[in-house]
This record gives structure tokens, sequence and C-alpha cells, in this order.
């Protein structure tokens, strides 16, 4: 009967996009009785919303708290309870806004020319502090509405840092945070200087904070990020007296301690995130995850979850631990770590915990889960004896209307001997009687990894009867500092082995896979990878290159991270060791690529600029190679997890109309 009911299922294509909701970023009202959190859907105007619910657990409902096509994010409760600040663009540009829960309309507190963003309250008081972009010398007070007649200027650059993807061109505005009082409902500017300031959280009497601050814009400063404490109406210190790249610094209960995110950058890109802790009366700083072989934050890659808030390393009630998220072997978890550091998995599984928020009082945490056939939904854990509740249900008539297919995982052997994970998920509707072709997806980063969170993509291809196969070759995270560390200054050797060894291991062990109808796709990285495969190799019958580098020359220059990425991970600048980079680059093996292959990028992609795609479409063109060159109009290096969701669609079309081209 089982079997029966799966057949007749419906299968998934491009649009079931507009379908599904996203749900994250719970947060637990002070009392423990109510849980707030966010829920992302698309609209008629294929446009996103987010809308704020509050799951009340003692009748176990929920009830949605705002209304109307716009993008409500960031719940955060008052510490009395009384009041949820969050972050809207109803007005047209992300501003605070602060609704009182016991009913009423939502009280709009900014009307900043440049916006608001992350509100966090007073550990007692009615103040927030959040983030404002100011120039020096801007008013607090300016109007969002009040707009100027300006003539078309140049822009002028000055800083080696002068570009970001998804902002543009960069100005010199910096982010500065913000104090505002309910009370008095004044706004008082906290910190200042030519600096970007982040991640501030309150002291637990609510006289000082903490903050992140990059260090200054010079050539191998990019990335550094110190660790700032400020009383209220003094100066600041820095903490770190090492410098590295730190983020979200957290206060003990008892105040007199900082637990904190970061690395010495040893590895540079490569290095594993670790879990700090600082006595703020000794300076004494230790290393809680010395010992642990773990990249201490969530780095498994999904198209449907991407970018949830980390909450950082929390404090237990008692000030004797924390609490984080870590990813290892293609699964994030929740740890715990005491002031010893001796660490333990409180929580894991074979799954995606892609949100999180602790509950101090109760000891219990709410988490948001995806897995490979579950989109993604939130529940509460006690991480005293691990029961678990679910308490949304998003996506269930999703889930009860389409097949979606379990991956089976398993590893192999590269050629030098080294143990790659992967995972392969058969076609929907699977008939052992028959083949079927096979899509090798590869992920970017590379610093990054595949496992098991649900890939709206992956389900829409074995929707239309391909085999996808997803491996996380060397390079990749959540195999400990060596694994990670060792693609650097060999893109294209040895993580190229581990790619074609995981097809050659797939189609061993799966005898249904057609050895003559192989395809390969993948972005950033992957489509570095994607490129590197077809100037190499003619297995596959056709390739889809997206978001790709094809000249590592031209994109030391043009991408906004080129200055120091390409030495990080080539191994040279290209005034040091031209050489190297053009062996290294896709584009030196043009004639070599006979396979069809489709070029996809983003006109506003500043990670991946555009002329990467540019170059190796008109090198292939001109030597009368098969190949076409899809241009995403209003989109950035991250269309496909974040992009115009009827954009996100046409991708999808554009990939699988490719492969169904050359599928025999």
């Amino acid at each position: 009967m089982t079997h029966s009911t799966q057949t007749l299922k419906q299968e998934i294509h491009s649009e079931t996009l507009y379908d599904l909701q996203f749900v994250g970023d719970p947060q637990v009202s002070p009392d423990g009785s109510k849980i707030a959190y966010v829920t992302t859907s698309i609209n008629s105007k294929k446009k996103y919303d987010s809308h704020l619910f509050v799951y009340d657990r003692k009748t176990n409902k929920s009830t949605q708290w705002t209304h109307g096509e716009a993008r409500n994010q960031s719940p955060r409760w008052s510490a009395d309870g009384e009041s949820i600040a969050f972050i809207s663009n109803r007005s047209g540009k992300n501003q605070l806004y602060v609704m009182p829960v016991a009913g009423g309309e939502a009280h709009q507190v900014t009307t900043l020319k440049n916006g608001a963003a992350n509100p966090v309250w007073h550990p007692s008081e009615a103040k927030l502090m959040f983030q404002t972009s100011l120039e020096e010398g801007d008013d607090l007070h300016n109007s969002e509405d009040e707009k100027k007649d300006e003539e078309l200027k140049p822009h002028i650059v000055d800083q080696l840092h002068y570009k970001a993807d998804g902002k543009g061109l960069l100005d010199n505005k910096r982010s500065h945070i913000v104090l505002y009082d309910s009370q008095t409902e004044k706004l008082e500017q906290i910190t200042s200087g030519p600096y970007d300031h982040s991640d501030p959280s309150w002291s637990p009497d609510g006289s000082t904070i903490a903050y992140v601050r990059p260090q200054d814009d010079q050539p191998g400063s990019y990335m550094l990020a110190d660790l700032y404490i400020q009383k209220l109406g003094q100066q600041p210190y820095r903490l770190n007296e090492k410098s590295g790249g730190f983020a979200k610094p957290i206060f003990s209960p008892d105040g007199k301690s900082l637990s904190y995110f970061g690395h010495g950058y040893e590895y540079e890109g490569a290095t594993l995130t670790k879990v700090w802790v600082t006595n703020l009366n000794t300076n004494e700083t230790t290393c809680l995850t010395e010992s642990l072989d773990l990249e201490c934050s969530d780095v498994l890659i999904s198209d449907l979850h991407w970018a949830n808030p980390s909450p950082g390393a929390v404090w237990t009630q008692d000030g004797q631990g924390v609490y984080f998220q870590g990813s290892e072997h293609g699964n994030t978890g929740i740890y715990y770590s005491n002031l010893a550091g001796e660490v333990t998995r409180v929580v894991g599984g074979d799954r995606h915990i892609y949100a999180f928020h602790y509950a101090k009082d109760t000891d219990e945490a709410i988490i948001g889960v995806s897995d490979p056939t579950h989109i993604g939904d939130l529940f509460t854990v006690s991480l005293e004896n691990k029961q678990e509740q679910q308490i949304t249900r998003s996506n269930d008539s999703f889930q009860d209307t389409y097949e979606i297919v379990a991956p089976e995982s398993f590893t192999y052997q590269s050629k030098d001997g080294l143990e790659v994970e992967g995972w392969l998920i058969k076609p929907a509707h699977f008939d052992a009687s028959k083949t079927y072709p096979l899509v090798l997806e590869i992920h970017g980063g590379p610093h990054m990894m595949y496992g098991n969170s649900f890939m709206h993509e992956f389900q829409l291809l074995a929707s239309k009867g391909y085999a996808v196969l997803y491996t996380n070759p060397r390079g990749s995270q959540g195999y400990g500092q060596s694994f990670v560390d060792a693609c650097r200054g060999d893109y294209g050797g040895g993580d190229y082995e581990d790619v074609m060894a995981g097809v050659d291991a797939a189609l061993e062990k799966f005898s249904f896979l057609d050895e003559g109808q192989l395809f390969v796709t993948g972005g950033s990285y992957g489509g570095f990878m994607t490129n590197w495969i077809v100037g190499k190799t003619n297995r596959f019958k056709a390739a889809v290159t997206q978001r790709s580098i094809s000249n590592w020359h031209s994109f030391y220059g043009v991408s906004d991270i080129g200055h120091f990425f390409t030495k990080w991970e080539i191994g040279n600048h290209f005034t040091e060791d031209p050489q190297k980079l053009w062996d290294h680059s896709p584009i030196k093996y043009v004639d070599q690529i006979e396979t069809p292959l489709l070029i996809i990028h983003s006109e506003n992609d500043y990670r991946c600029p555009i002329e990467q795609g540019e170059q190796l479409f008109v090198a292939l063109k001109n030597q009368n190679k098969t190949t076409r060159f899809v241009r995403f109009p209003e989109s950035d290096h991250n269309l496909s997890r974040t992009g115009l969701p009827n954009l996100r669609v046409e991708r999808l079309n554009q990939i699988v109309g490719w492969f169904e081209d050359y599928k025999a």
C-alpha cells in the first residue's frame, strides 16, 4: 500500500518553488510560553513575503502577526516580554518597528535614509540597539523620504575593497550601532569612526556592549575583524591581542567573560572556525574547541535555507559552558563545551539544523531542521533528555503531493586513496529494470559541504528522470582541517580526481546508471570545476557552468574578493606567478572542450563577475564549439538561493532544458 501511494505522487517541477515556505529565526519569549519565528513565501507577483508568526506553547497553535506584501524579519522579544521588535520594509526600506504583544499596531521607530538592521534589546530596560549605515556628519533624524536631486557624478575609489557582491559599488557609509530609548523615543549613535560595526551584544547589567570591527582597508588586512568592548559613554578598547577574523561576541551571565567565534587565518580561507572564551578581568583567552577537528558553524549548502542568523556560542544559564552549531560529515548539529574544552554533540542525526535559539530557563533549544526528504520546520528539543516536538508543519501539503526521493550515502576512495563521501538520489518513480542518466552536481565554496539537507534542484532533476550524484571532494568542510585545506594551491588536481572517482564509484555501485548518459553542473567553485572537467575529459554529454571562474588572471582584479582569494586558493597573486594562475585557468584549455556547454551568469555578480562567463563564451564560440550564454538581469552571485523567484525558476528551466536537449 505504501509503494502504491508513493507512485501516485506528482513529479516536482521548476515552478513548485513557488509553493514552498521557508521557516526560520525562532525566538523564545522570556517566560518561555511563546516562540516567534519568520515564514517566507512567494506571493502571486512572484516576490518574497516574510511574516512574523507566534507559536503558543499552551495551545500548540501558531498565529500570523504581520500581513501584507512586505519582508518582516528579525523578531526579538523585549526583556519583559511585552514587546517584539522587528525589521520591515513595508515603508519601502528596512526600518525598525516595535509591536506590543498584548495587541495593537506596530510602531515604526526609525525613518532612517539608510534603513535599520539587527535589533538587540537591553537586558532590563526598554531600550534597543540596532545597526544603520551612516556617512560622516549624517543626521540620525534624516528621513528615508528625503530625496535630493543630484547630478550624475563619477564614483571615486580610494579603497582596495570598493565593491561587494549583493551591494555593488561601496560608498563612504559605515555600519554603526545606534541606541533607541522607547520611553523618550530618542536615538543616540554609540559607535563612530570610518569603520563598520556589527554583531552587537549587551553585558548582563546593560552598561557595556561588545561588537566586531574590521581592521583598516590595507593589503593583507581585508577579512581581519577585531572584537571591541565599549562601556556606554566611554571609548572602546580592542579585546583580542592576536589578529584574525572574529565574530558573535556574547557576554557570560555574570558579565566576566566573553564567548565568540573565530580563528587566526592559519590556513587562510580554509581555516576551521573555533569557539573562544576570554576572561574580561585577566584577558586570559581559551580556545574551547582546540582539540576538536570541527567546523564550528553551519556550512551545509541548501537552495532553501540560506543565511539564517547564527546565535553564536550561547552561554548556559549557570555560565559553565556554551552551545553552538557545528558541521561534520554532511550534517550540522548542536554541540556543548564546558569551560575545560570538553565537547559533546547534544543534538545530531543525519540532518541539517539550520536555525538555533537557546532558552536558558528551560534548557532547551528551538531548532530549524531539514533533511533530504523534509523541506524544513521548527522543533523544540530538551537538551537534558533529547526529546523533540515539532511545532510547525509549513510544507506538509507539498510533501504529501510531490514525490521526494531519499538519497543513498556512500564513501569511496579517490585516486590517491583519500576517502570521500557522496550521495546518490535515484530518479523519481524508479524502475530497477531501466537504466538512467546521471547528473554530477559540484558545490561552491569550495570550503562548504553538501549533505543531509533538502535541495529543490536535486529533487527536480530526479523528477525529470535523472539520478543525481553529489560529493564532498577535498577542500570541502566537515572532514577536518587537513581535508578542507587539501585543495588550496591545487585547484583541478586532487579535487578533480575526487569528483571523477565519485562518478566511477557510482557507476560501479549503481548498476542502473547509464555510463553513456553523464551530465555535469556546478556553481562558483563548482562552475570552475565544471569548466575544468570539460577541458580535461569528454565523458559528459553536456554541461552547465554557473557563476563560474574561467580565468584567474582577470578574476584577481575584477572580483570583490579576487585580490586576496586568488593567493589564498591558487597560491600566488598574478604579479608573483602569472604562469601558475594561467595553468589553473580553465580557459587555457578551451581548445580541448568538446562537451556542449551552457554558461549561466548573473549580470550583477561581483563575486565571480560576468566577464568570466563572457571570456569563456567568446573563446568557445570563436572556435565554433557548441555553447550558449544565458545572462540573468538584476541578479547577483546568489541567484540560485535568494534571487528573484521567477528568475530562479527560469534558471532551473535552462539547466533541465540543456540536459534534455542532449539526453538520448
